[in-house]
């Protein structure tokens, strides 16, 4: 199944289809469910996710509001 990405420095990020649902991760490390991917991209960039480890702040990452310009991969 297919999935987003985002590396930054601080780490990777990525939104990862489970069931109906889509699952915002940072590092396999899962930070909310969301019903579209945008969604979860939205929520990352406002940094309105569980907290990231290490006291990271998602909206401070750099990561593209653009669902478009984050690579898919392959499970």
């Amino acid at each position: 199944m297919d999935y987003w990405y985002y590396e930054t420095q601080g780490g990777t990020f990525a939104i990862v289809p489970k069931g109906n649902r889509f699952i915002a991760m940072f590092e396999n490390e899962e930070l909310g469910s969301y019903y579209s991917p945008q969604e979860a991209v939205d929520d990352l960039i406002g940094g309105h996710t569980f907290s990231l480890p290490g006291g990271l702040d998602s909206s401070k990452m750099g990561l593209s509001g653009d669902l478009s310009e984050w690579p898919v991969a392959r499970r």
